[in-house]
Parts: structure tokens; sequence; C-alpha cells
């Protein structure tokens, strides 16, 4: 449980942690914008000194492209450690003209913060800050022993985390690793991701004539790019939504029947969601529900796709390239370097002559499934009913987090909380992105509650 004293210290500096969430939202940290890395590095350095003025002994690191940030509390021999891992970077904006209010002048309606970032990741993760500092103001020191890794590139991949992880495999170990860049289930409803489904994601180039030509002149004798890329893409699926790449669903492990049961009881509202989608229908794999087809079941979907003329009127020509971005998520079992040797080989055998067909892998993920058994995943869960006033439910996530891959992989962490103070409709990576203010101190609270919890 948590002390009441830091309850109180908490509750009455609720608008001081809304300030300065938003001053930190203000900095327009887009990491896969070359002309916002000053912005990326402002972001960096304000993470840096919260954690100094915290009094944690904090570093910052650079790599090769953006800084990552690390920070320990001071050391407590006979205490079990956690490491808290955050991104201080966010996403594009785009498209500017459909957000109410500007992505990086952060507004609050309604009981909302609306700022990129806001939910993904920013606020989530400042909220293991505040939970340290109501604590450390009181009691002079956590009850556990607390490392803080915050990166600037998980939203390009995480490309330069896997070094320095490796570099400092020995410093950053630890009992249990907490992230919140996740969701509650529905609004309300807080939960636990024990499984993350993999990825991966390539690009495919389709190369023609060397320029582009007069479709008048030409066409009828040359292939179009265009028209070869969307029949090699139309191929991947069949009509049912399956995926028709030969081998791809060999290695993959079905949802256990008290997976499927469990999913079954969450309250998922369909309705509301299509609703929410603006779609009249959900559709998808037969014989799986949506739930089971959005986090336990394997997809392929086209990204964008770009060639020719799109410009106002019209311009007849021969395209002399196309191309398309394709990402794949998969469940457990399957390998992502597998997969990009089936993809590669299916494209590749169904290629007309007449043009160049090229496939490169831009980045992907494995599949995670975490063990609920745990004593540290036991803690997460009291800690969740602590701040939210209400037991989680344990959930299976659609998408990828990098960092589980990594930690699992170079530090050997098999204890990894991934506790999402956020909702599914806050607009992640989307206009109007949002975090309930309410949400963002229930979080402060179930951080503050963890601390305690592992203690024990």
């Amino acid at each position: 449980m948590i002390p009441p004293i830091i309850l109180d210290k908490m509750e009455s500096n609720r608008n001081r942690y809304v300030d300065e969430l938003l001053s930190f939202l203000k900095i327009p940290s887009v990491s896969t914008l070359s002309h916002h890395g000053a912005d990326v590095r402002r972001a960096a350095e304000w993470v840096f000194n919260s954690l100094k003025r915290l009094g944690l002994q904090a570093s910052l690191h650079q790599t090769e492209r953006h800084p990552i940030v690390y920070a320990e509390s001071p050391p407590l021999p006979d205490k079990p450690t956690l490491l808290v891992y955050g991104h201080y970077d966010v996403q594009p904006p785009d498209p500017l003209d459909e957000w109410v209010s500007p992505p990086f002048t952060p507004q609050i309606r309604d009981g909302y913060v609306y700022a990129r970032g806001a939910s993904d990741d920013k606020g989530q993760f400042y909220t293991y800050l505040k939970a340290m500092e109501a604590i450390m103001a009181v009691e002079g020191g956590l009850p556990i022993n607390v490392k803080v890794l915050v990166e600037g590139e998980e939203e390009i991949g995480s490309p330069n985390l896997g070094p320095f992880l490796r570099e400092n495999a020995a410093i950053l170990k630890a009992d249990a690793v907490a992230i919140s860049d996740s969701s509650q289930f529905v609004q309300g409803v807080p939960a636990i991701t024990y499984g993350l489904r993999g990825l991966s994601y390539l690009q495919i180039d389709v190369q023609g004539p060397r320029f582009d030509l007069h479709s008048g002149s030409f066409g009828g004798m040359v292939q179009n790019p265009i028209m070869v890329l969307t029949n090699l893409l139309a191929a991947l699926r069949h009509p049912d939504s399956t995926i028709a790449i030969p081998g791809f669903y060999d290695d993959t492990l079905e949802p256990a029947a008290w997976e499927r049961d469990e999913m079954a009881s969450l309250q998922f509202d369909e309705g509301r969601l299509r609703e929410y989608l603006g779609v009249s229908e959900l559709v998808g794999e037969p014989g799986y529900s949506p739930l089971e087809r959005k986090s336990a079941r394997p997809t392929l979907d086209v990204n964008g796709i770009w060639g020719g003329f799109s410009g106002e009127g019209a311009k007849t020509i021969i395209p002399a390239r196309a191309g398309a971005k394709v990402s794949m998520r998969l469940v457990p079992n399957q390998k992502a370097a597998r997969i990009n040797a089936l993809f590669r080989a299916f494209i590749e055998g169904l290629t007309p002559p007449g043009v160049e067909v090229r496939v490169t892998e831009l980045h992907g993920a494995e599949p995670v499934l975490i063990s609920r058994d745990q004593p540290s995943v036991k803690a997460a869960e009291r800690a969740i009913e602590i701040g939210f006033g209400k037991a989680p439910v344990f959930i299976r996530e659609g998408g990828s987090i990098p960092i589980v891959n990594l930690l699992a992989e170079i530090l050997g962490s098999d204890s990894i909380l991934m506790m999402g103070w956020g909702s599914p409709d806050d607009g992640a990576h989307s206009p109007n992105e949002r975090f309930f203010l309410d949400d963002f101190h229930r979080g402060i609270r179930s951080a503050a509650a963890l601390f305690y919890e592992l203690s024990k």
C-alpha cells in the first residue's frame, strides 16, 4: 500500500504535475525528421534534468542519432531492482489540418490533454518520475532500487538501443522491467499486457523503363510498374483475408483455450468500435473473434503505395517505377527472418518479365509472451488495483514494442511488466492524440504502488 502521507503529497501537487507535463509536450521531439534533431535533443535534456532534480544519478549518452538518458537511484543492496523504460520521441503530427488544436501546443478539453506524445509515451512515462518525486519528498528515498532508461528513437525502431544495451548490460541488470507504452483494455478497465505480436516490415520497389513513358506511344509494349505492383499486392492475401504466402502459418502458436475464454469474457463492444473507426463492418480471418484477430493471430497489411502521376488533371504516362510498404504482424513461434524469406520468395516467384523487383527489409520484432505467474506480475496486478481502484484484466496487444525483444534477448529479462495507463481511443500516431488526466494521476499512484509492492 501507499502511505497516506504520500497520497496526500500527490493530491496536493496535481496541478503542478499537469503543468510540467504540458511543458514536456510542447517540445516537438519528432525523431524521424532530421530538421527536428535539435528538438529531440532538447527533450532528452529535459528528461535528464528532471531526473537529476529527483536526486538520481543521471547521464546522457549520445548515439549515432538521438540521445539515450539513463539514471539510477541511490543503491539499496538488500532490495530488488526495477528498470523503468520510456521514450521521449514522438511520431510526426501529420496531417496537421485534422488537429483541432496545434499538436505541440497542448490544450486541455473535457478532462483530456491533447498533444502529440500525450499518451505515446511522454504522459505515461512521466508518471514514474512524479511517483518517485512524491515518495522521495516524504521518505528521502525509494523502497526499492530504480533504474530509468529513456530513449529518443522508439518511433523509428530503436536502431541504437541494442548497442547501448549490449555495452551496458551489467549496469542495466534488474529483477523486473516496467514499461507503460500501451493502454488499458478500454477506458476505465485497466490492463496488464502479457503478449505482443512481432513485426516484419518490408518495402517493395518495382522498376520498369528507365523513365516515364507516353502511354499512347508505348502502351501495350512494356510492363506498367504500378499494375505489376498492384497484382503482387493483391496476390498476398486470399479473398477471405487469410495470407497466401506458402508456409506463412506453419509455425503459428494458436491461442490457448483459456485465453480464448478470457478474451470472450472481456467487455468488447463491437458496435462502439465500428462507430469510433468509422467503418460499417469488422473483417478478418475466419474462425476468430475480432479481439483474437487483433492480438493473437498474424496479419498482413499494405501501409503505403506510390508511383506515377496523382496530381490535378491528366498526365498519360506509364510510370518508370512504383513501390509499397508492407507490414506483417507475427504471433509466438513465428520468426521475422523466416517470414521475410518466405515473403521475398513469394514476390520473386510472381514477378513477371520486363520489370525488376527489389524487396528491402526495413525493421522488425519478434513476438513476446510473458508468464502471468511471476511474483513481479502479481505485484503489478496489486499496484494497478491500488492506483485505479479495480483489478486489471490481462490482454495480448496487437502491436510490437521493440524494447521488449531487446530486453529479453540482451538483458535476459523475462519479467517485463507492460502496464498501460492510456486508452485505446487516445489516438496514438493519429491527429488529436490525447491522454485522460484522471488516468495520468491514476498512473502516478499505480507507479508508486508498484515500488512498494515490489519491495515486499
